[in-house]
């Protein structure tokens, strides 16, 4: 049960991440754009897109647990701290957060993309115009989320490495359902048309300091309760 409440807590802190919600924003207005008068493939392109992240995650996800897991077998004398380690990590990211609703700049290190990749990434997102690019681009734009998006998926799956291959699968594939839910509504909001994807771009500015202040405190609480053994 202690895992359960773990991964759906760190997996909701990394779902509302401000910018893997404004890259899905980007690319299903880029879709939308390029087939005006054809909107169903906002759909398939949004859900092509949001298939190659699940599977771009879940591939990051085994590669971070087996490398925990080879960590543990390696080190067995200091792993156990290892998890204290992570804990004042999720304390520190959440402080990072609550910085940030205190003073906001965009791209700020460890909670949103750097803003030195925007531009490269926008160029790239701007030239979805198919389902199969956007499956294509989905897959290789994780890169890019990686950065902003990291934390909590390490602190998550170092809590699996004790557990068995399936129950691994089913604890990474509940995160991922969480992970990629806002977007799976923004790509059905955007569905409405350019005028709502341009309602979801603004709610986001306006809200973002709160958005990093909820993140906030989710990642400070849960860093808490983790370092003192209590989840």
């Amino acid at each position: 049960m202690i895992p359960l409440i773990r991964i759906i807590t760190l997996a909701i802190a990394d779902a509302i991440n401000p910018c893997a919600l404004a890259i899905m924003t980007m690319v299903l207005v880029s879709i939308l754009l390029a087939n005006p008068d054809k909107k169903h493939k906002v759909i398939t392109g949004g859900l092509a897109f949001i298939l190659a992240v699940f599977i771009g995650y879940m591939f990051y996800g085994f590669v971070i647990v087996q490398f925990f897991k080879t960590f543990a077998i390696w080190t067995s004398n200091i792993y156990p701290y290892v998890t204290k380690g992570l804990a004042i990590g999720a304390i520190l990211l959440g402080l990072m957060n609550l910085k940030d609703f205190f003073y906001y700049k965009p791209g700020s290190l460890g909670t949103e993309m750097p803003l030195k990749m925007r531009p490269r990434l926008k160029i790239l997102i701007n030239k979805i115009t198919s389902t199969r690019g956007a499956f294509i681009l989905g897959l290789f734009v994780t890169l890019f989320l990686l950065p902003c998006t990291i934390g909590p998926y390490l602190i998550a799956t170092q809590a699996l490495t004790t557990l068995s291959g399936l129950k691994i699968f089913l604890y990474l594939m509940l995160y991922n359902l969480i992970f990629i839910l806002p977007m799976l509504i923004i790509t059905f909001i955007v569905y409405g048309g350019i005028h709502q994807s341009e309602k979801i771009a603004s709610w986001k500015d306006r809200n973002i300091k709160y958005i990093h202040l909820f993140t906030g405190i989710l990642l400070i609480g849960l860093g808490i309760l983790i370092f003192f053994g209590l989840l």
